[in-house]
């Protein structure tokens, strides 16, 4: 599904409301001189307010499990805002809030 590629520069969360961070990032394909996160990238969860007295949680880390089919950066799909996503250990997905808008990937 098409959908604007995220970069360094967007605003995702865990689905708690966590800031997450793609590291590591292809600096190689700058997005508005902005490195492009791919599906190789790990985001990196803080904050989250998820913290269930049996555990499971909170969020610390998220996955890319499905990135773009059509677009690479490194020969790595790139990751879209419409990627299917998932946190470690709580299973709920990453959220873009805010990406950058003039590049489109499917």
């Amino acid at each position: 599904m098409p959908g604007p590629i995220l970069d360094l520069s967007a605003i995702v969360t865990c689905s708690h409301g966590g800031k997450a961070t793609p590291v590591p990032v292809d600096a190689r394909v700058l997005l508005s001189g902005k490195p492009a996160a791919t599906q190789a990238s790990i985001y990196a969860v803080a904050g989250c307010g998820f913290v269930p007295p049996g555990g499971n949680g909170p969020c610390v880390t998220g996955t890319i499990v499905v990135a773009a089919a059509r677009v690479f950066a490194s020969g790595i799909p790139v990751a879209l805002q419409t990627s299917v996503t998932t946190c470690v250990p709580t299973g709920t997905p990453l959220i873009p809030i805010q990406t950058q808008t003039r590049v489109i990937g499917s």
